[in-house]
């Protein structure tokens, strides 16, 4: 395949959900892909339909960036394929809706390193070549539970609070370098995160997902735009922020309790 001078965009978890979702949109917008996901077999569809239908080049990668290691792989297979990423979407991630006494804490550390580690690690080696080169776009993917704990889902709570935390200093040291860093915190979305996180029968999402489509478009426009935050829906939008304004943490605590508890809790 010939070296394009387009615009390369790499995106880990771009199976399904909004991965997927921002694949295309870059796709329609001419942007080369390096996609990144476990399911090989998806990829290869991805592929195909993509270069078909807009005439772009697609790479892809079957990796599992939940285990260690997998973050420095993809960048020595984008450096050793001589793909130049351009924009970088942190969009792989997962959750588990238990009671943290009743989880798996292998679960646990693999989440983790997919939500927190891998991520980081991801920034930290696509971010110098793009602050050499004088332009780059970097989009993390977060969620509006970092912004408060989250009972029945606290380690997914806590590493995208950690995810707010670190977009938003990045989003600082990056002035002035031409590259910028986006948080994408998305509420309640049509994805397959709710039946990975056995999550079904849990209030939250009950009354409605957003549409993921939405949400990609969202976060591609503010990420191009350089901008730090976007949060799509205007509840997501008031929920996030008035955790910021709210004097006691324990009122935080209590409305989020309430939030996540099981539909069909007697409690």
């Amino acid at each position: 395949m010939e070296q394009s001078t387009k615009r390369t965009t790499l995106i880990t978890g771009a199976s399904g959900g909004i991965g997927y979702a921002l694949a295309r949109i870059c796709a329609i917008r001419q942007e080369d892909l390096a996609l990144v996901a476990r399911s090989g077999d998806q990829l290869n569809c991805m592929k195909k339909e993509f270069e078909e239908k807009f005439g772009i080049n697609v790479h892809m990668l079957s990796s599992d960036l939940s285990q260690p290691g997998q973050a420095r792989t993809v960048y020595d297979w984008c450096d050793r394929e001589g793909i130049k990423v351009d924009h970088l979407i942190n969009n792989a991630g997962f959750g588990d809706y238990h009671p943290v006494a009743g989880a798996d804490p292998d679960l646990y550390a693999q989440m983790l390193h997919l939500n927190v580690i891998s991520l980081t690690e991801l920034y930290t080696l696509f971010v110098k070549p793009m602050t050499t080169r004088g332009y780059g776009r970097i989009l993390n993917i977060g969620s509006t539970a970092g912004y408060q704990p989250v009972p029945r889902l606290a380690v997914y709570a806590a590493s995208k609070s950690y995810v707010v935390s670190f977009t938003e200093a990045l989003h600082a040291e990056l002035k002035g370098t031409g590259v910028s860093a986006t948080l994408l915190s998305p509420g309640p979305t049509e994805t397959g995160f709710r039946k990975r996180a056995a999550m079904t029968e849990a209030k939250l999402g009950k009354n409605g997902e957003a549409d993921v489509d939405a949400v990609a478009r969202a976060g591609y426009k503010a990420m191009m735009k350089g901008r730090l935050y976007v949060i799509p829906g205007w509840k997501n939008k008031l929920l996030a922020f008035s955790t910021r304004l709210m004097p006691s943490r324990r009122a935080i605590l209590a409305i989020s309790d309430q939030i996540s508890r099981p539909s069909k809790s007697n409690k």
